[in-house]
């Protein structure tokens, strides 16, 4: 097969890593294009794949439209050349379209309910759409829905192996007891008119916590000040080995408030999202395993905060995350499976 994966954000190449390693083991012939958006390319190059860079992230919410614009020429261009058997990626309206214009399948991933644009721009074209069975949309006949996470294909035990070594290598004791913080800029296209956690409580976060353990920030924007000495200073691609080792994750990031939960860790997420009709993933991760306490208002943060610092929640948690992935789909051989059903449908 060849195959082209589109890939547009940071997440999406968790998200596709380990099957495109998979196609390739097995001889299949990829194509990838990226977005110059944050790390993204940068874990590419971590992870040794090949790609071509054909879009940036702007500077405003309205120049995604520009963008999509330009990229979608692009990748009508890259792939008209490269003649893929189907296109593969996230929600993103360039795929689907560049794929409909060519006669090609476009096999496209979604866990979001709330990227409504994306999704009205996207689904309409697009061959197949594959969602987790928690998504709460109906779609129509070409939905697929399958039993597991995005987040799956990356960290489960066949996936991912925690190495307590990366802990030593960038500044963390054994034993000791640390915090993980997640702090986003909320600047895609479907984040227009929500918001995460203020500064005044971000800082309250850092000192609160900083009284029983050690505190370490990620952060998708510049931190102020009073808070760079707290930054965490660790290669993005591992990230999941400190927050699989953290006594504790809060933040404003829906992904890495869902990985940290599926790592083990307990997870707080605040943000506006969560305050009424939240996404399906997270009502599971909330509701059946008790993995991930998604909270609307910033004031709630800090009564879950106490509660998780007071308890040894740790083995608990493993435990609920284990019932998890004893009931879910191996999701990148689910990937695997799909794609290579899709193309020999389409003949």
């Amino acid at each position: 097969m060849r195959l082209l994966f589109d890939i547009t954000h940071p997440a999406h190449v968790h998200l596709f890593k380990n099957v495109m390693r998979d196609l390739e083991a097995e001889n299949h012939e990829l194509r990838i294009t990226s977005r110059s958006k944050d790390l993204t390319n940068e874990l590419l190059d971590n992870y040794g794949f090949e790609y071509d860079s054909i879009s940036s992230k702007g500077d405003h919410k309205l120049s995604l439209l520009t963008e999509w614009s330009q990229r979608e020429l692009r990748l009508f261009r890259i792939a008209r050349k490269f003649d893929p058997d189907a296109i593969v990626s996230r929600l993103n309206p360039p795929a689907a379209h560049v794929a409909k214009v060519l006669g090609c399948p476009s096999i496209i991933f979604d866990d979001s309910e709330r990227a409504h644009l994306a999704a009205k721009l996207t689904h309409p074209f697009a061959t197949v759409v594959c969602t987790p069975m928690s998504y709460k949309r109906n779609i129509g006949p070409k939905q697929r829905r399958y039993n597991g996470f995005h987040e799956l294909a990356y960290l489960s035990p066949d996936q991912f192996s925690p190495d307590s070594e990366v802990l030593a290598n960038h500044g963390i004791k054994a034993g000791e007891r640390f915090y993980v913080l997640r702090f986003v800029s909320w600047g895609a296209h479907h984040d227009v008119g929500k918001n995460g956690l203020s500064l005044e409580a971000k800082r309250q976060l850092v000192e609160e916590l900083s009284e029983s353990g050690v505190v370490h920030i990620s952060s998708e924007g510049e931190l102020p000040p009073d808070l760079q000495s707290y930054e965490l200073q660790i290669p993005p691609r591992l990230i999941h080995h400190v927050l699989y080792y953290a006594n504790l994750y809060v933040g404003d990031s829906q992904t890495m408030a869902a990985e940290a939960g599926l790592l083990g860790t307990p997870a707080i997420r605040a943000n506006s999202f969560a305050k009424d009709n939240d996404m399906g993933n997270f009502e599971l991760l909330e509701n059946e395993y008790g993995l991930v306490y998604s909270l609307g208002e910033e004031e709630q943060v800090f009564e879950y905060v106490d509660k998780l610092t007071e308890n040894g929640t740790k083995d608990a948690w493993r435990e609920k995350r284990d019932k998890l992935f004893d009931a879910m789909t191996d999701v990148t051989e689910y990937m695997s499976e799909t794609i290579e059903e899709v193309v020999r449908e389409s003949g």
